[in-house]
Parts: C-alpha cells; structure tokens; sequence
C-alpha cells in the first residue's frame, strides 16, 4: 500500500474516519456483470437469470479487518444482488443498500445509524452516480480505472484498480493514517 504517497489533506482526513462506505459494481468488482441465463420452456424457472460476482480475497481480508478494528462498514449498490448480501454477510458489512437508484439517502441513514458526522466517513466508488456521495465524505476515494468525472472530485485515487485490492488499499490506509495499522496486522493473522 502506498500510503506514504498520500498527501498530507489525506491522511489527515484518513484519521477521522470511522465509517468506510463503498459502491460495488467497479469497485469491489472489477466492473463486469456476469449474467447466466437458464432455459425452461415454461413454468417459474422460464427466463431464469443469475448473476455472478467476483470478489477479491485481499478486499475481503481488508474489510474483515476494518470491523475487527472498530471502523463500520457499508456497501451502497445500483444492483439487487443475493451475491452481494452473502458477500456482505461473511464479513459482517454493518449496512448493506442494494437497488439504490440514487444513493443520497442510503448514505444520509448510514451516517445517522452509525453516529458519526459526514467529515468521519470515507466513500469510495468508480462512476458518475458516487459523485453526490464523494462530495459529501470527509474523504473520497475513487479506483484508479474510476470515471475522470469521479476522480476530479475526489480527494484520492487508488493505485488498484476495481476489483483488484482497492478497498484493502483504502482500509491500510486509515489504519496507517490512525497509527492503528501495527495493532491490527496480528489480529489479521490466522
């Protein structure tokens, strides 16, 4: 991780943050929407879709962490999504919101069910509808493959693309930015 190369506005907003929200679809995921098909002639199974996700292991180690270390968590999504919730469920996402055709209010109840002010949550995603939720989140963060628009409202932009590392990048982050980050290395190992 390269937090040394954060700025100084950065990592001091990274030490405020108690509340790391994110998009998924481009941001977790590497942006592609898997879409399998079941044929049946007829019946509840006709036309059948399911979908398939893939997530990356690194992320899911990071976020593990930022709950064992007390940082809350949420995913905020376009997409109604089983895979989503099972993914959120295995590490104990605190607020998950699938089916956010805007994302405002989603955003507005996670920040007074978690008792923290906007300045203390960090929010990262990869296109044009984050850019509400950037400009509110005491830090932002879009992926590095994110949307130019995203990018130029946010206050950093990760070294990993989507689906590759990004959020685990933004969780060392403000371990690292809080002085937190050798605490919770051994709690990380099995």
């Amino acid at each position: 991780m390269l937090a040394s190369l954060a700025s100084p506005d950065v990592l001091s907003r990274a030490r405020k943050i108690k509340l790391f929200l994110m998009d998924v679809d481009g941001t977790l995921t590497d942006g592609g929407v898997c879409l399998i098909g079941r044929v049946a002639a007829e019946g509840p199974e006709a036309g059948a879709v399911t979908e398939m996700k893939v997530f990356n292991a690194q992320d899911g180690q990071g976020l593990s962490l930022a709950h064992t270390m007390g940082i809350q968590t949420g995913f905020i999504t376009g997409r109604h999504s089983p895979a989503v919730a099972q993914r959120a469920k295995e590490l104990k996402v605190r607020f998950v919101y699938l089916g956010q055709a805007k994302k405002t209010v989603a955003f507005e109840e996670c920040v007074k069910q978690a008792g923290v002010s906007e300045e203390e949550v960090a929010y990262m995603g990869d296109d044009l509808p984050d850019i509400p939720l950037a400009q509110r989140a005491g830090l932002a963060v879009c992926v590095a493959n994110g949307a130019p628009e995203l990018q130029a409202v946010c206050h950093y932009t990760t070294s990993r693309l989507a689906g590759q590392g990004a959020a685990r990048e933004i969780v060392e982050l403000i371990l690292k930015s809080q002085g937190r980050w050798e605490e919770a290395v051994p709690l990380a190992l099995a």
